[in-house]
């Protein structure tokens, strides 16, 4: 799903989290790699006393390799971080539908391969949540820690009855209506709740598909192909990794509710949903995101967060509380170790 920005205004100021970036403590790398004939793009910010294992992010199908980059600061101090543009994404080759997830999985292990990093933490959004899910049914043993954000088993219905609706309005030159739409889709309608930097996101993210090149519409285009061509979710076994997901507690696109099925498909998990943010808690709330994922990545614990609604614990493998919390799941916060 396009379902992220990747530019948005930093005006949140140090907090009380886990700490900020020194410069010193990093060093940058560009790589341009090549899978199966298709050019792709990966940024690895090294982190040389890293607490815990690389930190790999796969972020959502409107995401680019620098749509992370004022998250860094954030996580960076921490543990190596890589972002990347797979094809069919940012500024790597076009994809042609007929690859699907399974592909872009591949693809994933592909870079995994050439930067020599045997075992990572991996946190996908969205888009990103899906391929993160398919690399770890398909290759578990390269998954120290699983982290899903805005995640769902299924594609909503009311999306997928809208892609063949965009494909006709973009042949019609229909940007501004398809633009309209997407911003209404991924952003709380009024009335659901209190959401964080709202508007400002809002306007950007409309900004952001008006300004879409011919090239970036074709990959568009043929992203939402892929999305009705090839398995979203499949209901395989997934490794008993430290797994968390979550989500903006007004998500309207990828519901709480939704969140909680992924979870409860994982052997166990933390779930949670981030105040005041809907889809788009990543960029809403940069700062609380970046907290929670190295948090959940360094064992710190996630219970009484002021910015998280109570954790809940779910899984395959999770025994169900004799009493239970809100909407009948428990509030303990489980073992991420």
């Amino acid at each position: 799903m396009r379902s992220d920005i990747s530019t948005a205004q930093d005006t949140s100021s140090p907090g009380p989290g886990l700490g900020a970036v020194s410069p010193a403590a990093v060093r940058v790398e560009e790589r341009t790699l090549t899978f199966e004939g298709f050019a792709y793009h990966c940024r690895v910010v090294h982190q040389d006393r890293p607490q815990t294992e690389p930190l790999v992010l796969l972020g959502g199908s409107s995401q680019n390799r620098y749509a992370w980059l004022r998250h860094e600061k954030w996580l960076a101090d921490h543990c190596t971080t890589v972002t990347v543009d797979l094809p069919g994404y940012g500024a790597a080759d076009f994809l042609p539908v007929r690859h699907g997830i399974d592909f872009l999985a591949a693809n994933v292990r592909h870079m995994l391969e050439e930067l020599a990093m045997p075992r990572v933490n991996l946190v996908g959004s969205c888009f990103g949540g899906a391929i993160a899910v398919r690399f770890a049914q398909q290759y578990p043993g390269h998954v120290a820690k699983l982290g899903l954000v805005g995640m769902t088993k299924v594609i909503p219905d009311d999306y997928a009855h809208a892609v063949p609706r965009w494909a006709r309005m973009l042949e019609q030159g229909d940007r501004a209506g398809i633009a309209a739409e997407l911003v209404e889709r991924f952003m709380s309608p009024a009335g659901t709740g209190a959401v964080r930097k709202h508007q400002v996101v809002s306007r950007l993210l409309l900004r952001q598909f008006l300004a879409q090149s011919d090239d970036e519409l074709r990959m568009s285009v043929e992203h939402n192909a892929r999305l009705m061509s090839h398995d979203w979710y499949r209901d395989e076994p997934l490794p008993p990794v430290p797994s968390l997901v979550f989500t903006g507690e007004y998500d309207t696109l990828c519901t709480p509710a939704m969140g909680r099925e992924v979870a409860d498909a994982l052997p166990a998990a933390a779930f949670t949903t981030i105040k005041e943010a809907d889809h788009l808690a990543p960029v809403e709330r940069m700062e609380e995101f970046s907290d929670l994922v190295i948090r959940f990545c360094t064992h710190k614990p996630l219970s009484g967060l002021p910015y998280c609604n109570p954790i809940e614990t779910l899984g395959t493998a999770v025994q169900r509380p004799l009493v239970p919390g809100p909407a009948g799941r428990s509030d303990a916060a489980p073992t991420v170790r």
